[in-house]
């Protein structure tokens, strides 16, 4: 588990309202993520999560609120001013660039770099994480299954060496082997100084590897604190682990 310094926050999400559509998808959500911690955001399908995280990377104007990064307001800044300043993101449904191999998709990663070395030296490290992927490394994104495809993803938004890394749904869709994977990934990454916010509807997994966990529900956070503590929570057994 990552040491976390709680004196530095690095996220912070206060009062987040945000709607599209005529539908208030996230209703005024407060939540914070401190340097070197591994957060889970969990909750049903339609909970608000991804809507959530879609905010925080510019992605979905929020109506009211305001979410800090690095201690000051992001308000209005897209994903990719959000990339050079260290904060950045894997999609749900991964976001890879189909028509590129493998090798370029990395390389896309890094597109804010210019030391090439340095380059390389993660491109091995990607490569050391996922071997299936150097196995690979001049096929074509879209070619690649589901599991490669997520495998590539996170690859590719670790070569930007972000300071805080936001997992959404990275196991969706994935068969029982390689979400074992993912989740060991996602642990590892961790531990070596990254600061992760993770959304996961595996509630279970998610709470067993994560510092601290935040429920979400109908838009709202429900419930927050110890990710261990939480995992033997009778209620959360019950409304999210299926018990």
């Amino acid at each position: 588990m990552a040491n976390t310094n709680m004196a530095n926050i690095l996220l912070k999400v206060s009062g987040l309202k945000v709607g599209y559509g005529g539908i208030q998808a996230v209703k005024g959500v407060d939540f914070e993520v401190h340097e070197g911690e591994l957060v889970t955001l969990i909750g049903s399908n339609g909970a608000g999560k991804t809507t959530t995280m879609k905010a925080i990377t510019g992605g979905l104007p929020f109506t009211e609120g305001d979410i800090e990064y690095l201690g000051k307001s992001i308000k209005g800044q897209g994903a990719w001013d959000l990339v050079h300043q260290g904060l950045a993101m894997v999609p749900e449904g991964r976001g890879v660039f189909t028509r590129m191999t493998i090798l370029e998709n990395l390389a896309m990663g890094a597109y804010i770099r210019n030391d090439k070395a340095e380059i390389a030296s993660d491109v091995d490290m990607v490569f050391q994480t996922f071997p299936r992927l150097k196995e690979r490394k001049d096929q074509l994104a879209g070619t690649m299954s589901g599991g490669e495809q997520q495998m590539l993803a996170m690859g590719r938004a670790l070569m930007s060496r972000p300071k805080v890394l936001l997992l959404d749904e990275p196991s969706m869709g994935l068969s029982p082997i390689m979400v074992d994977k993912i989740f060991e990934v996602v642990k590892d990454v961790s531990s070596k100084g990254v600061t992760v916010l993770l959304v996961e509807q595996n509630a279970s997994r998610a709470l067993g590897i994560a510092d601290r966990g935040y429920v979400m529900d109908s838009g709202l956070i429900t419930m927050s604190g110890d990710a261990k503590i939480m995992l033997s929570d009778p209620k959360v057994r019950e409304a999210y682990l299926g018990e």
